[in-house]
């Protein structure tokens, strides 16, 4: 073989490269279409529930810190209230014990004398009914 005809060979195999590397370049470009075509919208419509799924997490997430401190404010709120219930609890149990032994006590008071009175005048009435019975 001559140069000319390895040159032409050669021209020709380059030639082919060419119209491979062509070819394969426009199917690269179909491809990317069609795929484009495929996945554009569904990735548009992800993106816009993104968005909003996003700004409804960063609310969630607001509200949530904003109850996690009101949470916490309440707790020692409400442990206090149930601190001081306790004790007026026991404050007024502790009233009422006194109250009721006052009052038993002043009761013993009144009632004594009376017993009293009651036993001095038994006793008078069982002189008065032997002196009775003597008389008869």
């Amino acid at each position: 073989m001559s140069e000319n005809e390895i040159r032409s060979q050669i021209a020709s195999k380059e030639d082919k490269i060419t119209k491979i590397e062509e070819d394969a370049s426009k199917k690269e470009a179909a491809a990317e279409n069609e795929v484009a075509a495929e996945f554009d919208a569904k990735i548009a419509e992800v993106e816009t529930k993104l968005t909003a799924e996003e700004s409804n997490l960063a609310e969630a997430t607001s509200k949530a810190e904003e109850w996690v401190a009101k949470k916490k404010e309440l707790t020692i709120i409400v442990k206090d209230l149930r601190k001081e219930h306790k004790g007026l609890s026991k404050e007024k149990t502790s009233a009422t014990k006194e109250k009721l032994k006052e009052i038993s006590l002043n009761k013993k008071n009144q009632i004594k004398p009376i017993e009293n009175e009651i036993k001095a005048l038994q006793k008078e009435l069982k002189v008065l009914e032997k002196a009775a019975a003597r008389g008869e």
